[in-house]
């Protein structure tokens, strides 16, 4: 089966509503999905409200996390919106990290492997050798991106974890539909950022699972 925890609905970017989004991840093997919007502090109350009522799919279709992507938010506010975003629902909190096909603000990285409110470090972008030491200390999970762009430099972010032993995770950053990815689809990405078939085992049927267990 297939988990992806960073994946967007209409919430914010994302074509797909909740009910669909899920639908179609489940035809594409999947047993556990995180919608993860975009948040900051302007929208975080509204999005996570909201969001929290698709857990009610988990009951016909798979299991599914109310989550953010906390996106663009100065680094010394990061924490306070995944605070927020914790106290309307959330229960998986993603950082749109410093990934080099967008302008963000140098900082966050660091700011998010520091903080304890924080799942997942998204496309984290030349994430420095220190930062991902903090992740692995503070249980941040790295992410290596299916998205486009985002994903130029996952053979970067595989180096470094493998040299701290920072866990990492396969995810989609899924916007539209055709953005899911299958069983083969995900191993392809793992295998193309440089991870040994042991490395995307766990990156892809353990990692995810653990992290989320108790959810």
């Amino acid at each position: 089966m297939r988990a992806d925890l960073h994946t967007h609905s209409i919430f914010s970017d994302g074509e797909l509503i909740p009910a669909e989004l899920v639908r179609r991840a489940m035809v594409k093997g999947h047993d556990l999905i995180a919608i993860t919007d975009h948040v900051d502090m302007t929208n975080v109350e509204w999005v996570v409200t909201n969001m929290v009522k698709a857990v009610d799919l988990c009951e016909d279709y798979i299991r599914v996390i109310p989550g953010v992507e906390i996106t663009h938010v100065p680094p010394r506010q990061i924490e306070k919106v995944a605070k927020m975003a914790r106290k309307f629902g959330a229960q998986w909190v993603v950082v749109h990290g410093e990934t080099v096909a967008e302008p963000v603000i140098q900082g966050t990285n660091r700011a998010s492997v520091e903080s304890t409110e924080i799942d997942v470090l998204a496309h984290p972008g030349f994430i420095t050798l220190e930062e991902a030491e903090i992740a692995k200390a503070n249980d941040v999970i790295l992410e290596v991106t299916g998205r486009a762009g985002h994903n130029i430099t996952n053979g970067h972010v595989v180096n470094i974890a493998r040299q701290v032993g920072a866990r990492m995770v396969i995810n989609s950053d899924t916007h539209a539909p055709e953005n899911l990815m299958d069983e083969a689809e995900a191993l392809t990405v793992a295998l193309g950022a440089g991870l040994t078939k042991e490395e995307a085992e766990k990156a892809l049927h353990v990692t995810p699972y653990e992290a989320t267990r108790n959810l």
